[in-house]
C-alpha cells in the first residue's frame, strides 16, 4: 500500500509555518525571518518514503491585503483549501484569532482532516498551554489539536506520523527523487531576499523583488547574475549603501548560503534596478510569479 497527498500549512504571519515545513523536509526551502510577510509564494516541499509521498505546501501568512502583491499572496492561501488532503492550521501560544474571518469560517466548516498545531509551546507554562488548548477546542471543534515547538523539534515527528496516517492511498504525484516544484533560480531569489529582510528596515524589504537573470552551472561552479528590484531611487541608494558596503554584505551572505544549498562553489553578481510601483503592476506581478490567473 502506498499513500500520497497534499498537506497545506496556513496561519497568521510569523507563527512558524516555514520553520515547520523545513523541519519536515530536512532542507531550507522556505526563508525564515522575524519579519511578517516573509513568505510570498506557495512553496511545495516533497517528503518521500518507501510507501508514502507527503507534498507539503507553505503559504503566506494570512493578512488583509493592502495592494496588488498582497492580493496575489492571499490567492495562494485560498488555493491551499482547494487541493488539500490534510490541512495544517498553525497558531502560536497567546494567539486568539485568525486575521481574516472568511478564512476562519472555511477552516471550521472544512470536511478535510485538520491538524491544529499550537506552536512555540517552549515559551509557555502548563497552565497557559491548557487554557490555549481549551480555547482552540471550542473555536475549531473539527480539528485535532497537537502542541509543538517547530524550532526545537518537539512533537514534529509525531505530527508527521499522524499526517501519514491521514493520507489517502495513492501512487506518488511526483518523481520520488524530487524535493520541490520550484526551479533553482527561485531559491537563489529567495535566499537574496532573506538577507534583505534581515538587514534592512521599515519599507525597504517589502519594496524589493529579486530576479535571477543568469544561472550557468559548470562542473565545479555555478555562475549567477541577480537583479534586486526596488520601487524608488532612494531605496536603490539604501540597498547599495556607502561605497557599496550594504550590497556587498547581502552578496557575501547569500553566496555562502547558496554554496551550502547547491553543494558547490557559487559566483554571484548582484545589481540593483528601479522598477517603479511593481507591487501594484499586474504585468510585473505575473512576471515574478504572482497573479497566476
Amino acid at each position: 500500500m502506498h499513500k500520497a497527498g497534499f498537506v497545506n500549512i496556513i496561519g497568521n504571519p510569523n507563527v512558524g509555518k516555514s520553520t515547520l515545513m523545513n523541519a519536515f523536509v530536512g532542507e531550507k526551502l522556505s526563508i525564515i525571518t522575524s519579519k511578517a510577510q516573509t513568505t510570498r509564494h506557495r512553496i511545495l516541499g516533497i517528503v518521500n518514503g518507501e510507501d508514502f509521498q507527503v507534498i507539503l505546501s507553505d503559504t503566506p501568512g494570512i493578512i488583509k491585503p493592502a495592494y496588488e502583491l498582497q492580493e496575489s499572496m492571499m490567492d495562494f492561501v485560498k488555493s491551499a483549501f482547494d487541493d488539500a488532503d490534510v490541512l495544517i492550521y498553525m497558531v502560536e501560544i497567546g494567539e486568539k484569532e485568525l486575521k481574516d474571518e472568511a478564512f476562519f469560517n472555511k477552516i471550521t466548516n472544512s470536511k478535510i482532516p485538520i491538524l491544529l498545531l499550537l506552536n512555540k509551546i517552549d515559551r509557555s507554562d502548563q497552565n497557559q498551554l491548557e487554557e490555549q488548548v481549551q480555547l482552540w477546542q471550542e473555536k475549531v471543534p473539527n480539528a485535532e489539536i497537537i502542541a509543538i515547538s517547530a524550532l526545537t523539534g518537539f512533537q514534529v515527528k509525531e505530527v508527521f506520523d499522524r499526517i501519514i496516517e491521514l493520507l489517502p492511498e495513492s501512487p506518488p504525484f511526483y518523481p520520488k527523487d524530487q524535493l520541490t516544484d520550484k526551479p533553482e533560480r527561485f531559491f537563489v531569489n529567495e535566499t537574496i531576499r532573506e538577507k534583505i529582510l534581515m538587514h534592512y528596515k521599515k519599507e525597504i524589504p517589502y519594496a524589493v523583488e529579486v530576479d535571477t537573470e543568469e544561472f550557468f552551472e559548470e562542473d565545479t561552479i555555478i555562475r549567477m547574475r541577480s537583479v534586486i528590484m526596488v520601487e524608488r531611487e532612494t531605496q536603490k541608494g539604501i540597498i547599495i549603501g556607502h561605497k557599496g558596503s550594504a550590497l556587498k554584505r547581502v552578496g557575501v551572505e547569500s553566496r555562502k548560503d547558496l554554496e551550502k544549498f547547491f553543494g558547490k562553489q557559487v559566483h554571484l553578481e548582484l545589481y540593483v534596478k528601479v522598477n517603479k510601483n511593481w507591487r501594484s503592476n499586474q504585468n510585473q506581478l505575473r512576471r515574478f510569479g504572482y497573479n497566476q490567473s
